[in-house]
């Protein structure tokens, strides 16, 4: 499955350039773990970075304009970094599985004479086989819209950017005019009808673009989780539904689903969640008059059942959790903004453990990407695992890695748990 190696943010809100991970041009640095986990003191910029992830997607889904809006952003001006002038930009740094070559992407947002953004810079690249250093080679490059994207697989010539006179235009006027024979063979010429929308979203829809096809598969995969128990306690028309969605108001049509499909699956969800939940041995749904769904669970000590509007929030949020983790087709990526919220303590650390184990696991389970500020979970991570965030002299956000610091590296590898010493502020600082 794929996976992030590394991840560059500028100019959104806080982050006016921070960078987690490996990138094509920092191979010296360690890529980004399966299971990766950021902290921070309140107000740092945890819950930008995880709305950095939804606003790239939203980008996908919608365009850019609407990305801008979208979930009480306040549009372009509102999430650009204070006291810039320049683009919006990520850039993300991505394998396909263990042995592909990395892609890069890179976007940036900007505004247009008009003052409402579009999408000014658009990039796909990728070193060739056996490319250890250099440049990668474009397959895709857009600039407002218009640009030429690569039309083969893997092999063949590619877009060389190298060249401080590289011109796109007239790239792009040299293969129209048929003047570029050997370009014109590999390339095809783009021009978007809308340059507010990305071009991974047109392009990616046509079998002649596998390659950009596949990163747009990748981040419309990305699940980034805005559960709320209330949401899970609504009753919704019954229907059995493969995969969880964002909010979690689905969660009893997504108990339907795996009764019926997989109940090996479920039974070991139910055991899981005995274990954690002193009490619960037994959930499934129940059909009302008007084919409405009620999601009921049974405890050992009471004949009647309890129904989910009658369930605590640590009790639907860890069995939400549990029902992500055994979905038979995981999602690549999966982003929770401080699952802690309304859990009793002693099961963080066991929840950071399956979370990790469904990470690291042997079938390929999703990337996990996770927001926190409760030291008991990060009690159960290891210090390359962890990222934490502070804000800097000038009011943005800085970002390191806890095992960048060899003190706290040898205190855990003493046997110190981490987030102890994240209580202790040997995390901070100095």
């Amino acid at each position: 499955m794929a996976k992030i190696e590394g991840f560059r943010i500028k100019n959104f809100r806080t982050l006016k350039d921070v960078t987690l991970g490996r990138l094509w041009n920092l191979q010296q640095a360690e890529p980004i773990t399966p299971m990766t986990a950021v902290i921070g003191k309140n107000g740092v910029g945890k819950s930008t970075l995880f709305d950095a992830f939804g606003f790239l997607a939203d980008c996908l889904k919608n365009g850019v304009e609407e990305a801008c809006d979208a979930r009480g952003r306040g549009g372009f001006r509102k999430i650009l970094s204070q006291g810039q002038s320049g683009p919006i930009e990520f850039e993300v740094y991505y394998k396909e599985d263990g042995n592909a070559r990395p892609i890069t992407y890179e976007l940036s947002i900007d505004i247009d004479s008009s003052s409402r953004p579009h999408v000014s810079k658009e990039r796909l690249r990728q070193r060739r086989k056996g490319q250890k250093h250099g440049w990668p080679f474009s397959f895709l490059v857009l600039n407002s819209g218009k640009g030429v994207a690569w039309k083969g697989e893997q092999e063949g010539r590619q877009i060389d950017e190298t060249k401080e006179d590289f011109d796109l235009l007239g790239l792009m006027k040299s293969i129209k005019s048929g003047e570029a024979k050997e370009e014109s063979r590999e390339t095809e010429v783009v021009e978007l009808e809308d340059y507010r929308k990305l071009g991974i979203a047109t392009l990616g829809a046509l079998k002649q673009h596998p390659r950009i096809s596949a990163f747009r598969r990748f981040i419309e995969g990305w699940y980034l989780s805005y559960f709320t128990p209330d949401a899970a306690r609504s009753l919704p028309l019954a229907g059995p539904q493969k995969h969880l969605n964002i909010h979690g108001d689905n969660l009893g049509n997504v108990v339907q689903f795996m009764e019926r499909e997989h109940p090996k699956r479920f039974q070991a969800i139910l055991k899981r969640i005995a274990e954690k939940i002193p009490g619960v041995n037994r959930i499934d749904t129940e059909l009302t008059n008007d084919s409405r769904l009620l999601l009921r669970f049974n405890d050992k000590g009471f004949q009647d059942p309890f129904y989910s509007q009658q369930m605590s929030d640590g009790t639907l949020k860890v069995f939400a959790y549990l029902l992500l983790l055994e979905d038979p087709t995981p999602p690549p990526f999966l982003c929770i903004e401080e699952p802690e919220n309304g859990l009793y303590h002693k099961l963080l650390e066991s929840l950071a453990t399956e979370f990790r184990e469904h990470a690291t696991g042997r079938k390929g389970g999703s990337q996990v990407f996770i927001t926190t500020h409760q030291p008991y979970f990060v009690d159960a991570l290891e210090p390359k695992e962890v990222w934490v965030l502070e804000k800097a002299g000038d009011g943005f956000t800085t970002i390191r890695r806890a095992s960048d610091d060899d003190i706290v590296k040898n205190m855990v590898a003493e046997g110190l748990p981490l987030g102890g010493l994240w209580y202790s502020d040997y995390l901070d600082a100095r």
